[in-house]
């Protein structure tokens, strides 16, 4: 042995010699900076704290850095709605789906269904999920070949999926974050990879994320648990088998979007405003009077090679020029798609995100009112609040549902009347009107009178983006139009969305602006 390789030796031995002695090398349990208590210490009461992490990005996401923006009209209000007045508003990051969901998407949805809820007791469950074809039809057209094939033929896997209903979009956000949760702790090895081979009649007994979290499914234990190598611990040190949301291995639930945030990642105007470096203390300009119509900018994203002139006069959405002229003529077709276009068809925008303009309408979390952009908060914009708390028995328990989630009911006027930040329960209506008709639905006669004198109810759901069937000025972020959320359409789609927790700028950067601290003079004087 040479004398490098000794000295190699002789350090590595010093080094774990001084661990084991509780040396200068050896890790100090981390404290509280507020009692001085170490945190998963065993001796000192064994209060857990997981190592600080990062968010990790679910399947399907892209980030989305938020910030301030004018949401509403970007061109001539031609429809005469003035739904969209112009507003400055505020969007917290996020994650959204890159692409549109697709029938392949959608019918693991109902693979899904169907075999975990095979009984005859869950029948309208699984006939309630499928997707409406016959939204293809239409009196003075031939789509019988669409109603019959559209959602199920390979040729059509990665077309958007349509004749959904807002209800069914919203269920198959609920599904989505179950799936993508249980999948996380089979590859951390806290439950057993042999469970995703079982899935016939589960029914409520099926993986369901709240109901996991508070100890009320139970399922069975992967080889993680019982490893030396497994980071949960018990208040005494002993291995954990229980995953908390604390310990940062869950994702939040997928949801849809709301619309401002939608419509905040269409139009994408950080392609206008580029970061000018990665480091620390290094941001792009405010360049908040920037316009553009579309979801696409004009060049500083590189949406248009104008160097080699190659992709000038290409169409980059999917949508219908004039009457009759859906694609172009025989041998120039000009965007290749008489109906709908594969979800990753043209050049996306700035986030990345493919489709925000055309291709198919998008349904979002919104319910609509016309004068929702001035009465809105000018963070986080949204109406269509209900809100809710999971349900107790008599016991005090939680109790799941025959589809195996935690039971739900809506927080009513009496426990919301003595807060200060909300009074009602069901805020959808909040100031919708003069007193006299505060809180009365939308559905109600005796307020607005849906069916008689307006066609919004407290179901009307916002749609976005404009769709193959649809002129240039919908394809515009800003305009904004609505559907009832028990009906679907062949124009209308739907993506998903997640919250963002921690930092807004993204994964490895701060929150705030950090300061070099001086050091304070602590002599006497």
């Amino acid at each position: 042995m040479n004398l490098k390789n000794l000295l190699v030796l002789l350090s590595c031995a010093l080094v774990v010699s001084s661990c084991k002695n509780g040396g200068l090398f050896s890790k100090k349990p981390e404290q509280s900076d507020v009692t001085g208590w170490n945190y998963n210490d065993k001796n000192m009461g064994g209060y857990q704290v997981a190592r600080e992490k990062e968010q990790r990005t679910g399947p399907g996401l892209v980030f989305v850095q938020g910030g301030t923006f004018t949401m509403g009209a970007v061109e001539e209000d031609v429809m005469s709605d003035w739904n969209n007045i112009p507003t400055r508003k505020t969007v917290n990051s996020f994650y959204i789906d890159r692409t549109e969901v697709a029938n392949i998407h959608y019918r693991e949805y109902l693979y899904w269904i169907n075999n975990v809820f095979d009984g005859d007791e869950f029948r309208e469950v699984r006939e309630g999920a499928l997707p409406d074809t016959l939204v293809w039809r239409s009196e003075l057209a031939y789509n019988e070949p669409l109603v019959e094939y559209y959602f199920r033929h390979p040729s059509y896997n990665y077309y958007p999926v349509v004749g959904v209903t807002w209800r069914q979009a919203h269920d198959f956000c609920l599904w989505r974050s179950d799936r993508v949760n249980e999948k996380a702790l089979i590859d951390k090895q806290f439950i057993n990879k042999n469970t995703l081979k079982n899935i016939q009649g589960q029914g409520e007994e099926s993986f369901n994320t709240k109901a996991y979290l508070l100890g009320l499914t139970t399922p069975t234990p992967g080889p993680g648990v019982r490893s030396k190598k497994n980071p949960l611990r018990n208040p005494n040190g002993t291995p954990r088998a229980q995953v908390t949301f604390e310990d940062g291995i869950l994702l939040p639930a997928y949801r849809l979007p709301t619309e401002a945030e939608w419509e905040y990642a269409a139009m994408a105007l950080v392609g206008q405003n580029p970061q000018v470096s990665r480091k620390e203390g290094k941001r792009g300009e405010e360049l908040i009077t920037n316009k553009q119509v579309y979801s696409w900018s004009q060049n500083t994203n590189g949406l248009r090679d104008t160097r080699r002139g190659s992709w000038q006069g290409t169409f980059l959405a999917n949508f219908k020029r004039g009457s009759g002229d859906n694609m172009g003529v025989a041998g120039g077709l000009n965007d290749r798609a008489v109906y709908t276009a594969p979800v990753t068809s043209f050049f996306p925008n700035a986030f990345g995100l493919y489709n925000m303009s055309g291709n198919v309408n998008e349904w979002v979390a919104d319910v609509y009112r016309p004068l929702s952009p001035v009465d809105q908060d000018d963070v986080s914009p949204f109406r269509g609040n209900r809100f809710e708390k999971d349900y107790r028995n008599a016991d005090g328990e939680f109790e799941k549902d025959s589809l195996g989630r935690i039971k739900r009911v809506y927080v009513t006027d009496e426990e919301s009347k003595n807060r200060r930040n909300y009074q009602r329960g069901n805020v959808i209506n909040y100031l919708d009107g003069d007193s006299l008709t505060v809180g009365v639905s939308y559905d109600s006669t005796a307020g607005r009178g849906y069916g008689i004198t307006t066609l919004i109810s407290d179901k009307s759901r916002v749609i976005k983006g404009g769709s193959w069937n649809d002129r240039a000025y919908w394809l515009s972020p800003g305009a904004r139009r609505f559907l009832e959320e028990d009906q679907a359409s062949s124009t209308v789609g739907f993506r998903c969305a997640m919250d963002r927790l921690g930092s807004p700028e993204g994964n490895g950067r701060k929150t705030g602006i950090d300061y070099k601290v001086r050091r304070q003079n602590t002599r006497k004087k």
